[in-house]
């Protein structure tokens, strides 16, 4: 069995009091199946920080991108482009708009956005999406930019079955994360059962949003496994199957051939 943690920021996590290193964090990921992980940046300077820590791995790949919550800190879309340029970077983001945290700055979010999706079609490769509180404007910006000539996925999907269908028809992946376990998740669950196999993939956002049975615990790359296996059994499909169809769509939508790991 291959697993792939789609969506997960390995330099978040405590080196202090849970793990010793990112050898043991991959370690503890390889026992559970997860064989390979999207290291997701959300600062220019925390992505360079991140590839210091990481270092070139052959089961670990790169984003590159400005969280919408993180622009205050400083942005530099050139600086963006040439970072985002580097072959270990397979992705955009994450990008997106958050107006449920902050919304006196939503135009300077949506001109951030809109960078993120122009670099993503020049260098051919899709956009890692946040939203919260912004389906609206979300999907504009999406259909205006044209995403679906790099394609990209709506990470850690919290919204409605409307809002996978209209992401659907714009070519999109939607990422189910360990929310879909929550008691109170319903309208994701019922969103999950409703995209296709071929469109959806699995993450962790670790260190947040620990799935169950791991809530309240920091989460990390290796309980991919357990929304795996939820989503499953929400699709009525095998653990096997679902791990194999996970991992062929983060092939297809990333670009990489994970054949030989």
């Amino acid at each position: 069995m291959f697993l792939v943690d789609s969506h997960c920021h390995l330099d978040c996590l405590d080196y202090e009091t849970q793990h010793k290193n990112v050898d043991e964090v991959v370690a503890k990921a390889a026992e559970r199946d997860v064989k390979y992980m999207l290291a997701v940046a959300t600062t220019l300077p925390g992505f360079q920080q991140m590839k210091n820590l990481i270092g070139k791995r052959e089961n670990v790949a790169y984003s590159c991108g400005i969280h919408p919550l993180n622009l205050d800190e400083g942005y530099d879309f050139e600086e963006l482009a040439r970072l985002a340029a580097d072959k270990e970077v397979i992705a955009m983001g994450e990008t997106g708009l958050d107006y449920y945290y902050q919304k006196d700055n939503a135009e300077l979010q949506r001109t951030s956005f809109r960078k993120h999706i122009q670099i993503g079609r020049e260098l051919n490769k899709p956009v890692i999406v946040h939203t919260r509180e912004a389906r609206d404007d979300t999907l504009m910006v999406l259909r205006e930019e044209n995403v679906q000539d790099c394609g990209g996925v709506l990470h850690c999907f919290t919204e409605d079955k409307e809002t996978a269908s209209a992401l659907l028809d714009l070519g999109f992946y939607i990422s189910f994360s360990g929310i879909v376990t929550f008691r109170n998740a319903e309208q994701i669950r019922e969103a999950a059962r409703f995209v296709p196999l071929d469109r959806i993939l699995v993450e962790t956002d670790s260190p947040y949003l620990a799935p169950v049975p791991h809530r309240g615990k920091q989460n990390q790359p290796a309980y991919v496994r357990d929304v795996a296996e939820y989503m499953a059994v929400l699709k009525g499909v095998s653990i096997d199957e679902l791990a194999e169809v996970t991992t062929k769509n983060f092939c297809e939508l990333f670009h990489v051939d994970l054949t030989e790991k």
